[in-house]
């Protein structure tokens, strides 16, 4: 066996370890509902599109306001701008060491996403947003770099300053999982997993 099978073997030894240790309520979509209006890039978000109005409704989520951590080129937002009267993006729009793309990119974004009056780009990290926002929102997605210590930390906020929150990559980063699963248990809510499009979390 070579060293990429080993390798392979190794995450996935570990993805199972953490869906084990780690259990989340498995959600299974109603219905897959394309938005009208969607950025036509391929996207590591791509798919799960599909079960935003699902999860609404689900939940009885209220459609005024949305926040998300993790913008990146935006293909998110424009998705939550389908839903939302208002959506706001708070990104380095640097990247990070798990995203493919390094170097500031907010004007690019902000110039693709021109066309979607109702989102606002906020360049900041989550660290000095979260200290000086008190506001809550119907709606939240955390989706920054998936280490357990800055998930857990922001996704806290996050819950607590939102009726549902979102976090992508529950499946491709056992440590985002992690956090998910352990802020649900300390603020006492539900937990669910969708584990299609490298996983996304829901927390209500």
């Amino acid at each position: 066996m070579n060293i990429s099978k080993i390798l392979k073997l190794k995450k996935k030894l570990i993805r199972q370890y953490y869906s084990f240790k780690y259990p989340l309520i498995p959600y299974s979509p109603e219905k897959f509902v394309k938005p009208e209006k969607v950025l036509t890039y391929k996207s590591g978000w791509s798919g799960l599109e599909l079960i935003i109005e699902d999860i609404l409704e689900m939940f009885d989520i209220e459609r005024e306001s949305c926040i998300e951590f993790g913008v990146e080129f935006g293909f998110s937002s424009v998705v939550f701008s389908n839903y939302f009267e208002q959506v706001k993006g708070i990104d380095t729009f640097f990247g990070d060491t798990h995203t493919d793309h390094k170097g500031d990119h907010y004007k690019e974004t902000k110039e693709s996403l021109r066309e979607y009056p109702n989102i606002e780009l906020i360049k900041s990290n989550y660290q000095d947003w979260i200290k000086l926002d008190k506001s809550n929102y119907d709606f939240a997605h955390v989706d920054i770099v998936h280490n357990y210590k800055e998930t857990f930390e922001c996704g806290l906020w996050a819950v607590r300053h939102s009726k549902c929150c979102i976090f992508h990559d529950t499946e491709s980063f056992p440590e985002v999982r992690k956090a998910v699963f352990d802020i649900a248990k300390v603020t006492g809510k539900k937990a669910y997993n969708y584990p299609k499009n490298f996983g996304l979390g829901i927390i209500v």
